[in-house]
């Protein structure tokens, strides 16, 4: 731990006084939040890289109810803790699903524990790029089927809550960029989401499109919003085809239409 941080540690002060910070004036869980700081800044214990005009960014979880702060001022921290606005949440019931990915068998179990190590290790990538400030679009066309936030009941079998936005369409649908950034994953066949991309954003953020019908892209392929990068389908844990499109700070799940309507 810094110096810096420690002893802004010792000292929080009032939420309206961390200088040289630029943030929304509300917190929303689910955000992925995009500020300025002129100065070294960190985020419940994390040190967040600063963009070139000073560019930061860092995600809200589901649940999360308050935010610890700390920017430093001539090397020492000046700390608040920010409230989180909390939001309601839906409870959706699913059926149809195959029921070796409800309640798999161990085989299976150890193969999506290896699957979502995988997809763990691709969102640990903290790069200097800064796609994340750029343009943002919704990744398909199609009906609104789920969203974020909400309690799944997976063949009368209650689940965790479901981080991210549902898309339903045709197979084969094109699905596209949802912003630039660098394909950090392209699997296919993967137990419970299928054919599945994530493309990494800079600074921990990426974004994950599963469930797909085919892939048109590889890992370490730079892409620009609105490519396509391939299409919906129904592979994996889906009653039916649709895109399931996510968003991660780190390993944060986030509500991707946190994002829509922002950046250039």
């Amino acid at each position: 731990m810094s110096a810096w941080l420690l002893l802004g540690l010792l000292a929080p002060v009032a939420s309206d006084a961390l200088p040289g910070l630029q943030l929304p004036d509300t917190l929303h869980q689910g955000d992925l939040v995009r500020a300025r700081s002129q100065t070294e800044i960190s985020v419940d214990g994390r040190h967040l890289q600063r963009g070139p005009d000073g560019e930061v960014v860092f995600g809200l979880g589901r649940d999360q109810r308050r935010l610890e702060v700390c920017v430093n001022v001539t090397w020492q921290a000046v700390c608040a803790e920010l409230p989180v606005a909390p939001r309601d949440w839906d409870i959706e019931k699913v059926s149809g699903l195959p029921q070796q990915t409800v309640t798999p068998d161990p085989a299976t179990a150890a193969r999506i524990a290896a699957e979502a190590a995988r997809v763990a290790k691709a969102r640990e990538r903290n790069d200097q790029r800064i796609d994340y400030v750029g343009h943002w679009q919704q990744p398909a066309q199609g009906r609104i089927s789920g969203v974020y936030g909400s309690q799944r009941i997976r063949n009368d079998v209650p689940g965790s809550p479901h981080y991210g936005l549902d898309i339903a369409a045709p197979t084969g649908t094109p699905v596209q960029a949802a912003a630039a950034g660098v394909v950090s994953l392209a699997e296919k066949g993967m137990v419970l989401s299928g054919h599945t991309i994530l493309i990494d954003h800079g600074h921990g953020v990426s974004s994950v499109y599963i469930h797909l019908s085919r892939i048109d892209v590889s890992a370490g392929q730079r892409v620009q919003a609105g490519e396509v990068i391939g299409a919906i389908g129904s592979t994996g844990r889906a009653s039916g085809p649709h895109l399931h499109w996510g968003l991660n700070w780190f390993d944060v799940k986030l509500d991707p239409r946190s994002v829509l309507g922002n950046g250039g």
